[in-house]
């Protein structure tokens, strides 16, 4: 775990312009060396200046001190060295001085300059005091060596602090870079794992969506259904008791079915696979729809259409080989009229070669429209109009007002078929519109995009 530009920004725990207590201590302490040598150098600058001894030490001890500020100002520290260097003194702060220069985050030309005159100031009075040692008889070289010994000794001082202060700078600033990075690359991680923390919520959101309208499809309609049945139980048990018996074993096989698909849907939906269809056939649920109309009462009108919607229920497969065709929206339509409903189909247009996935869609809009008006609008007129165009499919449900004293099926609706039929829609790219008309019935509008994408 790396840590970001503000952890470090506090944790600085340093005096003044240090970074770090120990940086202030090595400083320091470098500080007094050079105090201690310059001072001691200081006695001979004195008595070659013909100056007094205590003048020289203090001018050294001054000198020397400044060293202390040389990650604060390392310029001023490697001009101080090259002004004393006449002196003979400041070696450890020329030494010092220009490696902290080069390791600095300063131009290159500045650093160059700075270490040229600092290598021509040595050069110089290595010169000169080698001319004055040799007239003086305290040095016995040639004059040819003076030359050599000058260079020689300029360059040893100056070369190997620069070039190790150019190392460890570049050194630094390469580290810095690549704390940056991991700096950088750290918070794309946080900002990644909270994205995967949203999207993860988003998934979780949409598959607690896609189980209430998995349960919705799959049970809703069979348990409305078994509502009806009941209803008609209840009406001819004295009246007819063979039509009442077979009420009754619908009524049973309805709540097996319901229950073997509530036992499936939960199984898959442990198991992660795809929903399976339900195992009620069409001509069973064509059958008992006759059963219950059978009974003329108007709470059996619901029987076919809400067996039809059962059948739908089940979203299409991925593969789209199960599930209703478009074709047989018809069938659909016929089953409702054999329910009691008045139902007229109109049909525009020659259907191009649409999408499974749109063909399924739009025979469940359809179904469940329907199913909406036999269970609300019972006896109420409804118009089916489907419009074929070359890039999409417009489909529309309306129902006139019902008739007074003819009353829907009294079951609860908490609004998840339209809820439903929205969402199926939106995920294909459609739109989808539904609500009340002026003439007090209902209508529902969808349009779809014949390929299903956005």
């Amino acid at each position: 775990m790396t840590t970001t530009g503000e952890d470090r920004t506090a944790a600085v725990t340093g005096p003044w312009w240090w970074d770090r207590r120990r940086g202030a201590v090595l400083d320091t302490g470098l500080g007094l060396l050079s105090a201690l040598e310059c001072a001691l150098e200081g006695v001979d600058f004195a008595g070659d200046a013909g100056l007094p001894v205590p003048v020289g030490v203090v001018f050294g001890l001054a000198a020397g001190s400044v060293l202390v500020l040389r990650r604060r100002w390392p310029i001023a520290v490697v001009l101080v060295s090259i002004a004393v260097t006449p002196a003979q003194m400041g070696f450890l702060m020329g030494l010092v001085g220009l490696y902290t220069l080069a390791a600095a985050e300063l131009p290159r030309r500045v650093i160059g300059a700075l270490a040229g005159m600092s290598m021509v100031g040595t050069l110089i009075v290595t010169v000169v005091r080698a001319r004055q040692d040799i007239a003086h008889g305290n040095l016995t070289i040639g004059d040819w060596a003076v030359p050599f010994l000058a260079l020689t000794t300029s360059v040893g001082l100056t070369a190997p602090p620069l070039l190790l202060g150019l190392y460890v700078g570049a050194r630094r600033r390469l580290m810095e870079s690549l704390r940056e990075r991991a700096d950088s690359l750290e918070r794309e991680l946080q900002l990644l794992a909270e994205r995967a923390e949203e999207r993860a919520q988003w998934a979780r959101n949409e598959e607690r969506t896609r189980i209430a309208r998995e349960m919705h499809d799959v049970v809703a309609h069979r348990v409305s259904l078994m509502v009806v049945h009941a209803a008609a139980l209840q009406a001819v048990a004295r009246k007819d008791p063979e039509k009442a018996v077979r009420n009754a074993a619908l009524v049973g096989d309805m709540g097996r079915q319901a229950l073997t698909e509530l036992r499936e849907m939960l199984g898959v939906l442990r198991s992660g696979e795809p929903l399976p269809p339900p195992a009620a056939t069409r001509a069973e649920d064509r059958d008992e729809g006759r059963e219950a109309a059978g009974s003329g009462l108007p709470l059996a009108k619901v029987g076919a259409a809400a067996a039809a919607a059962a059948r739908a229920s089940v979203p299409p497969a991925e593969d789209g080989t199960e599930g209703p065709r478009l074709a047989e929206v018809g069938e659909l339509v016929e089953q409702s009229r054999a329910a009691g409903m008045t139902v007229e189909l109109s049909v525009e247009g020659e259907p191009p070669c649409y999408a499974r996935v749109v063909e399924q869609t739009t025979y469940r809009v359809v179904q469940e429209a329907l199913t909406n008006v036999h269970k609300h609008a019972a006896g109420a007129r409804a118009t089916v109009r489907l419009a074929h165009r070359t890039v999409e499919i417009a489909m529309q449900v309306e129902n006139g007002p019902a008739p007074q004293g003819d009353a829907g099926a009294g079951l609860p609706s908490g609004g998840n078929g339209l809820l439903g039929m929205k969402e199926r829609v939106s995920a294909l790219g459609g739109v989808f519109v539904s609500g009340p008309t002026d003439a007090g019935g209902y209508r529902v509008s969808a349009v779809i995009p014949a390929t299903g994408r956005t």
